[in-house]
Parts: C-alpha cells; sequence; structure tokens
C-alpha cells in the first residue's frame, strides 16, 4: 500500500519532510514503532537495533547515558541504523534558549550531524526551535522538532495552558514535525489531536502491552487506544528490549499499530 492510501488527511496536510519519511518507513515496515532503546552501551544497541529492526520505524536515543560513547562508537549505531532504514531520534529534551540550543546540536555528543528527530520544551520561549534548526543548517542538514504538549509521567507540571501555547508555536513553524502526547490516556491524545489538526504529528510515549509494568511514577496505556485516538506514532521501551524474545515483542507492538492505523483510516 502506498503512504497516501494509508496515512490518508495524514500524509497530505503534513509539511515536514521528516514526517512524510517516517510515514513512508512506517508503510514499508508496517509498523509505527519508534523503539526507545535506553540501553548504557554502543553493542548493546546495535545488537538490538539489528535483532528488531524490521519491526521498527524510528529509533529513539539518550546519548548522554551511554557509559562508552566516543564519536568512532557511536557511528556504529548510526550506520546500524542506516542499514536498517530507521530514522534516528535523540530525546535530548532541549529547554535553553536559541542561541544555546544551536551550540548544544553541536558539543561533545554533536547531536546535529546523526539526529533525524530531536525532543524540545517550550518552556525557554520559540527561538529554541530556530536555534535547533540552525544546529542543523550548520552541517547542511534538516531535522524536525517534536515540541512536548503532553507527558505520561505522574505530577508532570504541562497544564493545558502550557499545551496550548505549545502547539501555537509549533503550527508556526516549519521546523516542528510534531508533539508528544500522552500516551497513557486516549482521551488526553484525542484531545491533543483536536488542538494539533491534521497538519503535523503525534508522538506517544506511554504505551505497553502490558498496563502493569509501570514503574517510577511511569503510566501506561494500549498502543491500539493510543492510535485509535489520534496518535501516529507509538515510543515503546522496556515492552520490548527487556523481555525475552524481543523479536517478538517488536512484531507484536507493529502489528497492534499498524492494524490501528489500518482501523483508524478507514
Amino acid at each position: 500500500m502506498q503512504p497516501d492510501e494509508v496515512w490518508g488527511t495524514r500524509w497530505r496536510s503534513c509539511a515536514n519532510p521528516i514526517a512524510h519519511r517516517f510515514m513512508e518507513t512506517a508503510c514499508e515496515k508496517q509498523s509505527l514503532v519508534c523503539l526507545a532503546a535506553d540501553l548504557r552501551t554502543i553493542d548493546e544497541l546495535v545488537n538490538l537495533v539489528n535483532e528488531v529492526g524490521p519491526y521498527i520505524a524510528a529509533l529513539k536515543t539518550h546519548v548522554d547515558i551511554v557509559e562508552d560513547f566516543s564519536t568512532e562508537n557511536w557511528l556504529k549505531l548510526v550506520e546500524a541504523a542506516a542499514e536498517n532504514s530507521l530514522l534516528l531520534f535523540e530525546d535530548r529534551k532541549f529547554a535553553d534558549i536559541g542561541g544555546i540550543s544551536q551550540k548544544q546540536m553541536a558539543g561533545v555528543y554533536d547531536i546535529r550531524s546523526w539526529s533525524d528527530i530531536v525532543t524540545a520544551h517550550r518552556i525557554s520561549g520559540p527561538d529554541i526551535i530556530d536555534g535547533i534548526a540552525a544546529g542543523w543548517a550548520d552541517v547542511q542538514r534538516i531535522g524536525g522538532v517534536l515540541l512536548l504538549a503532553q507527558m505520561s509521567s505522574q505530577g508532570n507540571l504541562l497544564t493545558s495552558e502550557y499545551t496550548e501555547e505549545t502547539i501555537a508555536t509549533g503550527k508556526a513553524s516549519p521546523h516542528v514535525l510534531g508533539y508528544i502526547g500522552n500516551g497513557s490516556s486516549p482521551i488526553e491524545v484525542s484531545a491533543l489531536r483536536e488542538l494539533v489538526g491534521d497538519g503535523q504529528m503525534i508522538w506517544t510515549p506511554g504505551v505497553n502491552i502490558d498496563s502493569n509494568a509501570a514503574i517510577m511514577g511511569q503510566r501506561y496505556g494500549n498502543p491500539h487506544d493510543s492510535i485509535i485516538a489520534g496518535a501516529d506514532v507509538i515510543i515503546v521501551g522496556s515492552g520490548i528490549y527487556r523481555v525475552k524474545d524481543r523479536k517478538s515483542a517488536a512484531k507484536a507492538y507493529a502489528d497492534a499499530s499498524w492494524n490501528a492505523l489500518l482501523e483508524r483510516e478507514r
């Protein structure tokens, strides 16, 4: 099936090229899964990517938790992601002014040179988006920003007013791919979709087939429910990498998300 047939209005309305790249990859793999690979060594990350790569469409990293980071070692992961046709998503959650964010896109990790997507908070002001985009431009690359509009953790301070301001900022910028929504609550995802409209994506952490797996203040919702409510991507971590049969788990999430998309777009 072609992306425009599967995604419908979302494909036609999303202008950001990274959004289209994800939707094309999702159709090729029949998966809306972004793997949250919160592992500590590069070999662990590479092995995981090569194991479940056919069933995921993007890879989310936290480069600053990797204990054996070096530019040379990190390239192994970048190459593994490319071989498995994955978008690379660094969950940096930038939160500073634009000028500092541009410098942070460089720095020791040189995020600008390998990430296709990054996350950012709106709290410091709208120029944070321009700073991040300038970081990519410094190395002649284009990426997409996901603004945190909602969070799934208990006690977070992202009020409805903050969410609305975040979306207003995002809609005004061509660099914003979409928003992070609360996958643990289909009601909140549905409300977010009403505010966002069809022109941008919603990526949702806080999903797990096993809703009882939550720890450390996390809450989980069902991946099918999140997609039906209006999310476009489910971000899954421990539900894949902490289970015994990681390949089967990744396929289960891929099937659940893909089938939910087909159901939603009928």
